[in-house]
């Protein structure tokens, strides 16, 4: 863009957002020399195609590994751009004043320098982006900050403009190396000891779909740092995560549910009797271990004559439930009567309704239990395949395969999915399924005499 400064023309040019803080700059500012308006569009053609270039060169190197030694050389281009010595003669140039007399130079004040903008870190983006968004979910902030910490734990912190495809495939190629178990547990072991170690244990790794959570968590970052152009573009996006190795769930054996009944519990952090409750809990309502774990007191209610478990959000911490479909009632199971869960309401100090259990830094109550069960698994000789959530497929199998008059959408209501039969009547006119069916529901689940032998309160 062409300025006129008393008789002589300027080229200006605006310096793109991304790349202010590489090149300390915000704007390219170079005399021309000359007050012909015809000569000065040719010469300033000639430095916006050089600008053009260097900018392009510039956002190459924010994609080296080596950038910050890079971009000093670029910085000092820009310089000698700027100090140009451009033809001046008449004879080269025709160069006439654009009013004459040509008067004399006035002497410049110097403006004072504008600090230098500091990079926006991966760690700045994190906190102002997600964890002080108020429009970001508890899970949102809970899943990024995840996938933010172990980023950082393999590469450290970094300006985000100069985080390019380079270290997005490097930190995909590092998640399919770790073990399945990590997080889990304690351990002072760094990333790459964890990989080393599950390569040499032949350990489970983590799964494709652990890995595309991570990368898209970063991806859905970094689509707010595109539109705020403070990245040139999205790194995280357009990656495979299948790996050879995907375990998918099933439900539960009766010897492998034998199994778990009957295995000594090691873990100090939660007591045995808890561990065994949440478990039979689980067997026989097919709640996800979250919801189990964060039942109050009151909860448990008695609904149209039938003892329920109330799930539902808590406002006092903020837990609610995975989806809308998954607040629901879930009559209380026989078995669960006969094993003495309605006396915790009595019994159980605090607030909840599990006793043994506490919430860990991050909000969650269980996440102790949650470990303590895939150790045990492991140690017990489970599948990968077999979980604490096969609960809900056992559970789902069994209601699927009654003998009794089931309809397809008490199932769904009982298990806190949304309806499998997308008709007119489900969508529109369903409004509410009465406590009876839904504990008819419940009253199909039923296992071999041989399981849950310890499965008392």
């Amino acid at each position: 863009m062409l300025r006129v400064r008393g008789t002589t023309y300027h080229f200006r040019r605006i310096v793109p957002p991304a790349l202010r803080a590489a090149l300390n700059r915000r704007e390219i500012w170079v005399s021309l020399k000359t007050g012909y308006q015809n000569e000065a569009r040719k010469r300033a053609s000639i430095l916006h195609a050089r600008t053009t270039e260097l900018f392009i060169q510039a956002h190459l190197v924010l994609l080296e590994p080596d950038a910050l030694s890079r971009l000093e050389g670029l910085r000092v281009s820009l310089r000698d751009l700027q100090s140009v010595n451009l033809p001046s003669s008449a004879h080269e140039t025709g160069t006439v004043p654009v009013s004459a007399p040509i008067p004399k130079p006035r002497t410049m004040k110097k403006t004072a320098k504008a600090p230098k903008a500091a990079p926006l870190m991966l760690s700045g983006a994190l906190k102002r982006f997600v964890l002080d968004s108020p429009h970001a979910s508890a899970d949102t902030k809970k899943a990024t900050q995840r996938a933010v910490d172990l980023f950082l734990q393999a590469f450290g912190d970094a300006p985000v403009s100069i985080i390019g495809g380079e270290k997005a495939g490097a930190f995909r190629d590092l998640l399919f190396s770790l073990p399945a178990s990590l997080g889990k547990r304690k351990s002072s072991l760094t990333l790459e000891e964890e990989a080393q170690r599950a390569r040499e244990e032949g350990l489970p790794i983590l799964s494709g779909k652990s890995v595309k959570n991570h990368m898209m968590r970063l991806s859905a970052l970094w689509n707010q740092l595109h539109q705020r152009e403070l990245v040139i573009r999205n790194p995280w996006t357009g990656w495979n995560f299948e790996n050879g190795q995907k375990t998918v769930r099933r439900s539960w054996t009766a010897s492998e549910l034998a199994l778990l009944a009957s295995a000594s519990w090691h873990s100090t952090s939660v007591p045995e009797q808890t561990f065994r409750l949440v478990t039979l809990v689980a067997a026989y309502s097919g709640m996800r271990l979250g919801e189990i774990c964060a039942l109050r007191k009151e909860d448990l209610q008695n609904i149209d004559g039938i003892p329920c478990f109330m799930v539902r959000p808590h406002s006092d911490d903020g837990w609610s439930p995975k989806t809308e479909a998954s607040t629901r009632v879930v009559p209380v199971h026989p078995k669960l009567i006969e094993a003495g869960v309605l006396a915790l309401k009595d019994t159980t100090e605090g607030p909840y309704l599990i006793p043994g259990l506490e919430t860990s830094k991050q909000g969650v109550r269980g996440a102790a239990l949650g470990r303590a069960f895939s150790l045990l698994k492991t140690r017990i000789g489970l599948p990968a395949e077999i979980t604490f959530h096969s609960f809900r497929h056992t559970v789902s199998t069994q209601l699927r395969n009654a003998d009794a008059n089931i309809r397809e959408v008490w199932i769904d209501r009982l298990l806190g999915h949304e309806a499998t039969h997308k008709s007119q009547g489900t969508t529109t006119y369903l409004t509410s399924i009465s406590t009876a069916n839904l504990l008819q529901t419940i009253e199909a689940i039923s296992y071999p005499a041989t399981v849950f032998k310890k499965g008392t309160i």
